[in-house]
């Protein structure tokens, strides 16, 4: 109880003292508001004329986790059925939870609230031991989970201003706070699309059914490939392209054979490796190669193409009426804040630009946590010990349930 009280007035100190973090929704009067509240849980169809109305209330009742809908309402504080949808902004979801990472197995753990079996990485379905299906989890932020969080958030950027036309002033990218990104669109060409529409957008950027062989290849004979797509293809047959290419470029014997290829055949591939890339700067790569028929391509070709899909929340996209946290806001499980990527994704440290308390130290008793950067500083490994350390470090610690503020 101490420790959620001290969160709680630490959540209180950021919003009254940094209130012009707090980056309100265009149209807040049609916007609805959701806030999970400490010991209360969730809050919803809450509705603000204006934005100072929006930081009184988040500066008086400090809610662990605010929202706001990417919907647009006549009456956001009505019930559902009764609100009035007006159309909704494009939000996509990145999160590195849906990111097969290996680090996982080393610092996510979950307990079946049942029996107490314990186990690491992701959270099963059932519990092996007892077949229940309720988890107490513990999940981690690293650097490998953030890297590849925002490698697909890039790929997700690629798409929406290559394939979609999008510009990139209509788009707005955060780091949630917590694993992942966030990117909305705010389009009036998009606004009025319903949830079979983005469903549509959806299945393009993820690559639902995609079939590599009818993007540009064309077979004789017995299969063997006399052209394929090239690396300046618009749409799919270009992803393919880029996708095999990068592919080939760091795939060792043990790459391609997980991907179904033989050994006669990853032998043919990996002798012939440099030439197979110097030529796609060149001519035709995809010409028929001693040992490599159009089955093999079709192979690397496809697992290419998976490799060029984002793997974003589809739910959150296809929800017309979805809520989304709101920009400058703390997240629950973190300390950190929801922080707009202004300068450009690729140098953007979220361990850095997301922290939200800079000054002081605090003393907490660490139950377990695993080695972890905070800014310039690493920390950790704890267990069970007694540490004074920054308060965003503490914070950390405390929002994850891996320690406590000592009595």
């Amino acid at each position: 109880m101490k420790s959620k009280v001290f969160i709680q007035r630490m959540f209180r100190e950021y919003y009254k003292s940094e209130a012009s973090a707090i980056r309100e929704p265009t149209s807040i009067e049609q916007r609805e508001f959701g806030f999970i509240m400490f010991g209360e849980g969730m809050v919803r169809h809450k509705g603000f004329k204006c934005r100072d109305d929006l930081v009184s209330f988040l500066g008086e009742f400090a809610p662990s986790d605010a929202y706001y809908s990417c919907a647009y309402y006549e009456n956001p504080e009505a019930e559902m059925d009764e609100k009035g949808w007006l159309g909704a902004d494009l939000i996509f979801d990145i999160d590195a939870d849906h990111i097969s990472t290996p680090c996982k197995k080393t610092h996510d753990s979950w307990t079946c609230t049942s029996c107490g079996f314990r186990g690491y990485g992701p959270t099963p379905k059932r519990c092996p031991s007892c077949g229940m299906e309720k988890f107490e989890e513990k999940i981690w932020l690293c650097e490998i989970c953030l890297e590849s969080a925002k490698n697909e958030t890039m790929k997700l950027i690629d798409v929406l201003t290559s394939d979609f036309g999008f510009s990139l002033d209509e788009l707005k990218v955060y780091f949630s706070g917590h694993r992942g990104y966030h990117v909305h669109i705010e389009s009036e060409i998009i606004r009025g699309l319903d949830a079979m529409a983005r469903k549509e957008i959806v299945d393009y950027i993820i690559g639902l059914g995609l079939d590599a062989g009818f993007h540009g290849f064309n077979f004789y004979g017995r299969g063997s490939v006399i052209e394929g797509p090239s690396l300046e293809d618009a749409g799919w047959r270009g992803r393919v392209a880029r996708g095999t290419y990068e592919f080939l470029l760091r795939a060792s014997a043990n790459d391609l054979k997980k991907i179904g290829l033989r050994k006669r055949e990853i032998e043919a591939i990996l002798s012939q490796k440099d030439y197979i890339l110097e030529n796609w700067g060149r001519r035709n790569p995809w010409a028929s190669l001693k040992g490599v028929g159009g089955k093999t391509w079709m192979k690397i070709a496809e697992y290419g193409a998976k490799l060029q899909a984002c793997q974003i929340d589809t739910v959150v996209t296809t929800d017309i009426h979805r809520l989304i946290r709101l920009g400058g806001s703390l997240h629950g499980k973190t300390g950190f804040k929801k922080v707009e990527v202004s300068h450009g994704i690729e140098g953007f440290d979220p361990l850095k630009e997301a922290v939200a308390f800079h000054r002081g130290t605090v003393t907490v008793f660490v139950y377990e946590a695993p080695e972890f950067r905070v800014g310039e500083e690493t920390y950790g490994p704890f267990k069970e010990c007694k540490v004074e350390v920054p308060t965003a470090v503490a914070m950390l610690l405390l929002c994850k349930g891996a320690a406590e503020v000592p009595e």
